[in-house]
Protein backbone atom coordinates (compact mmCIF):
# COMPACT_ATOMS: atom_id res chain seq x y z
CA UNK A 1 0.00 0.00 0.00
CA UNK A 2 1.20 3.88 -0.56
CA UNK A 3 2.58 5.65 1.77
CA UNK A 4 1.76 9.41 1.81
CA UNK A 5 4.02 12.18 4.05
CA UNK A 6 2.10 15.50 5.42
CA UNK A 7 5.55 17.45 6.52
CA UNK A 8 4.86 20.63 8.19
CA UNK A 9 7.70 23.10 7.98
CA UNK A 10 7.63 25.73 10.60
CA UNK A 11 9.83 29.25 9.06
CA UNK A 12 12.11 31.45 11.29
CA UNK A 13 10.02 34.68 10.94
CA UNK A 14 9.48 36.24 7.87
CA UNK A 15 11.18 33.57 6.05
CA UNK A 16 8.12 31.63 4.61
CA UNK A 17 8.14 33.46 1.45
CA UNK A 18 12.18 32.53 1.05
CA UNK A 19 10.97 28.79 1.59
CA UNK A 20 8.16 29.11 -1.03
CA UNK A 21 10.85 30.25 -3.76
CA UNK A 22 13.12 27.50 -2.82
CA UNK A 23 10.09 24.99 -2.97
CA UNK A 24 9.03 26.86 -6.28
CA UNK A 25 12.19 26.92 -8.36
CA UNK A 26 14.00 23.70 -6.78
CA UNK A 27 12.28 21.62 -3.76
CA UNK A 28 9.73 19.70 -6.13
CA UNK A 29 11.25 18.96 -8.86
CA UNK A 30 14.01 17.60 -7.13
CA UNK A 31 11.13 15.38 -5.16
CA UNK A 32 9.89 14.18 -8.24
CA UNK A 33 13.47 13.58 -9.56
CA UNK A 34 14.15 11.06 -6.94
CA UNK A 35 10.99 9.36 -7.11
CA UNK A 36 8.06 11.24 -4.37
CA UNK A 37 4.81 12.41 -6.00
CA UNK A 38 4.17 15.79 -5.09
CA UNK A 39 0.25 15.79 -3.81
CA UNK A 40 -0.19 19.35 -2.39
CA UNK A 41 1.28 22.04 -0.85
CA UNK A 42 -0.72 25.04 1.48
CA UNK A 43 -0.01 27.64 3.71
CA UNK A 44 -2.52 28.60 6.62
CA UNK A 45 -5.47 31.01 5.70
CA UNK A 46 -4.18 33.08 8.31
CA UNK A 47 -1.45 34.60 7.39
CA UNK A 48 0.55 35.45 10.14
CA UNK A 49 1.45 31.58 10.78
CA UNK A 50 4.93 31.31 8.92
CA UNK A 51 4.01 27.56 7.78
CA UNK A 52 4.13 24.85 5.06
CA UNK A 53 1.91 22.18 4.86
CA UNK A 54 2.84 19.16 2.48
CA UNK A 55 1.96 15.65 1.07
CA UNK A 56 3.66 13.67 -0.64
CA UNK A 57 3.28 9.96 -2.29
CA UNK A 58 5.41 7.29 -2.12
CA UNK A 59 5.30 3.49 -2.95
CA UNK A 60 6.02 2.11 0.46
CA UNK A 61 7.83 2.66 3.26
CA UNK A 62 10.85 1.76 1.59
CA UNK A 63 10.36 3.88 -1.43
CA UNK A 64 10.12 6.56 1.14
CA UNK A 65 13.80 5.93 3.09
CA UNK A 66 15.36 5.59 0.06
CA UNK A 67 14.00 8.61 -1.90
CA UNK A 68 14.86 10.76 0.91
CA UNK A 69 18.49 9.57 1.02
CA UNK A 70 19.03 9.98 -2.63
CA UNK A 71 17.37 13.54 -2.21
CA UNK A 72 19.58 14.87 0.84
CA UNK A 73 22.96 13.77 -0.79
CA UNK A 74 21.75 15.07 -4.47
CA UNK A 75 24.49 17.78 -5.09
CA UNK A 76 22.08 19.91 -6.63
CA UNK A 77 20.34 19.92 -3.49
CA UNK A 78 23.15 20.57 -1.30
CA UNK A 79 23.95 23.95 -4.03
CA UNK A 80 20.70 24.96 -3.16
CA UNK A 81 21.23 24.86 1.01
CA UNK A 82 24.45 26.44 0.33
CA UNK A 83 23.13 29.07 -1.19
CA UNK A 84 20.24 30.16 1.07
CA UNK A 85 20.39 33.28 3.01
CA UNK A 86 20.70 31.55 6.43
CA UNK A 87 18.49 29.31 8.17
CA UNK A 88 14.76 29.20 6.87
CA UNK A 89 13.14 26.51 8.60
CA UNK A 90 13.04 25.93 12.30
CA UNK A 91 11.27 22.68 13.09
CA UNK A 92 10.05 19.88 10.89
CA UNK A 93 7.56 17.62 11.31
CA UNK A 94 6.69 14.61 9.60
CA UNK A 95 3.46 12.03 9.57
CA UNK A 96 3.46 9.01 7.73
CA UNK A 97 0.16 8.04 6.21
CA UNK A 98 -1.92 5.37 4.91
CA UNK A 99 -4.69 5.64 2.86
CA UNK A 100 -8.61 4.76 4.96
CA UNK A 101 -9.72 3.12 2.25
CA UNK A 102 -12.89 2.65 4.02
CA UNK A 103 -13.70 6.17 4.14
CA UNK A 104 -11.74 7.22 1.33
CA UNK A 105 -11.18 4.43 -1.55
CA UNK A 106 -10.21 7.24 -4.09
CA UNK A 107 -9.08 10.81 -3.12
CA UNK A 108 -10.39 13.51 -4.10
CA UNK A 109 -7.61 15.95 -5.05
CA UNK A 110 -8.53 16.83 -8.21
CA UNK A 111 -8.77 20.44 -8.81
CA UNK A 112 -12.33 22.25 -8.60
CA UNK A 113 -13.48 24.99 -11.26
CA UNK A 114 -13.89 27.35 -8.62
CA UNK A 115 -10.84 28.23 -5.55
CA UNK A 116 -11.47 25.91 -2.73
CA UNK A 117 -10.96 26.55 1.23
CA UNK A 118 -9.02 23.37 2.21
CA UNK A 119 -9.58 21.98 6.11
CA UNK A 120 -7.20 19.70 7.82
CA UNK A 121 -8.76 17.58 10.43
CA UNK A 122 -6.25 15.58 13.25
CA UNK A 123 -8.54 13.20 15.87
CA UNK A 124 -7.03 11.58 18.12
CA UNK A 125 -9.09 8.78 20.06
CA UNK A 126 -9.70 7.34 23.74
CA UNK A 127 -7.94 3.93 24.44
CA UNK A 128 -9.66 1.50 21.80
CA UNK A 129 -11.63 3.87 20.36
CA UNK A 130 -10.49 4.22 16.93
CA UNK A 131 -12.57 1.46 15.58
CA UNK A 132 -15.98 2.80 16.70
CA UNK A 133 -14.93 6.15 15.09
CA UNK A 134 -14.16 5.06 11.55
CA UNK A 135 -17.72 3.71 11.54
CA UNK A 136 -18.83 6.83 13.23
CA UNK A 137 -17.69 8.17 10.37
CA UNK A 138 -18.65 5.79 7.29
CA UNK A 139 -22.27 5.37 9.29
CA UNK A 140 -22.73 8.82 9.12
CA UNK A 141 -20.20 11.63 9.33
CA UNK A 142 -19.44 11.57 5.29
CA UNK A 143 -22.62 11.55 4.41
CA UNK A 144 -23.38 14.33 7.27
CA UNK A 145 -20.69 16.89 5.86
CA UNK A 146 -21.78 16.65 1.94
CA UNK A 147 -25.37 17.29 3.11
CA UNK A 148 -24.36 20.79 4.78
CA UNK A 149 -22.03 21.08 2.03
CA UNK A 150 -18.85 19.98 2.78
CA UNK A 151 -16.37 18.19 -0.06
CA UNK A 152 -14.64 15.11 1.70
CA UNK A 153 -11.36 14.87 0.08
CA UNK A 154 -9.11 11.92 1.67
CA UNK A 155 -9.40 10.41 4.45
CA UNK A 156 -6.08 9.18 6.41
CA UNK A 157 -5.03 6.68 9.15
CA UNK A 158 -1.35 7.77 10.99
CA UNK A 159 1.30 5.57 12.05
CA UNK A 160 0.80 7.18 15.79
CA UNK A 161 -3.04 6.24 15.49
CA UNK A 162 -4.94 8.89 14.82
CA UNK A 163 -7.25 9.87 11.94
CA UNK A 164 -6.04 12.53 9.67
CA UNK A 165 -8.05 14.09 6.92
CA UNK A 166 -8.96 16.71 4.34
CA UNK A 167 -12.20 18.37 3.19
CA UNK A 168 -12.76 21.50 1.27
CA UNK A 169 -15.43 24.29 1.25
CA UNK A 170 -16.04 27.60 -0.93
CA UNK A 171 -14.78 29.89 1.47
CA UNK A 172 -14.32 30.75 5.09
CA UNK A 173 -17.62 31.99 5.39
CA UNK A 174 -19.18 29.35 3.88
CA UNK A 175 -17.28 26.59 5.88
CA UNK A 176 -18.47 28.26 9.29
CA UNK A 177 -22.15 28.25 7.95
CA UNK A 178 -21.89 24.29 7.10
CA UNK A 179 -20.27 23.08 10.48
CA UNK A 180 -22.86 25.20 12.42
CA UNK A 181 -25.57 23.47 10.58
CA UNK A 182 -24.04 19.91 10.63
CA UNK A 183 -23.53 20.32 14.91
CA UNK A 184 -26.89 20.68 15.08
CA UNK A 185 -28.75 18.49 12.84
CA UNK A 186 -30.88 16.06 14.87
CA UNK A 187 -29.20 13.40 12.78
CA UNK A 188 -25.68 14.15 14.24
CA UNK A 189 -27.04 14.75 17.43
CA UNK A 190 -28.54 11.35 17.82
CA UNK A 191 -25.33 9.90 16.17
CA UNK A 192 -23.35 11.50 19.08
CA UNK A 193 -25.80 10.28 22.16
CA UNK A 194 -26.13 6.59 20.36
CA UNK A 195 -22.28 6.10 19.78
CA UNK A 196 -21.39 7.46 23.09
CA UNK A 197 -23.53 5.61 25.18
CA UNK A 198 -20.27 3.79 26.79
CA UNK A 199 -18.24 6.85 26.80
CA UNK A 200 -17.03 9.52 24.79
CA UNK A 201 -14.80 8.24 21.39
CA UNK A 202 -12.55 11.68 20.37
CA UNK A 203 -10.13 12.38 23.61
CA UNK A 204 -8.71 15.57 21.31
CA UNK A 205 -9.31 17.01 17.98
CA UNK A 206 -6.87 19.87 16.05
CA UNK A 207 -8.30 21.83 12.84
CA UNK A 208 -6.71 24.27 10.34
CA UNK A 209 -7.73 26.20 7.21
CA UNK A 210 -5.57 26.19 4.58
CA UNK A 211 -4.96 27.58 1.07
CA UNK A 212 -3.02 26.40 -1.94
CA UNK A 213 0.12 27.45 -3.05
CA UNK A 214 0.35 28.70 -6.53
CA UNK A 215 3.20 25.64 -7.18
CA UNK A 216 0.75 23.12 -6.09
CA UNK A 217 -0.91 20.55 -8.37
CA UNK A 218 -4.01 20.79 -5.92
CA UNK A 219 -5.87 24.25 -6.08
Amino acid sequence: MALYELRIYRCHPGKLEELLNRFRQHTVALFEKHGMENVGYWIPSEEKEQTLYYVLRHTDKAACEASWSAFEADPDWQEVVKKSNGKIVSEITSHKMTLNTTLSPAPKWSAAPAPRLFEMRIYKCFPGKYPALIQRFKDHALSLFEKHGMTNIAYFDTEDGTLLYFRTHPDAETAAKSFKAFRSDPQWLQVVEDSEREGKIVDNMTGLFLIPVDFSSVQ
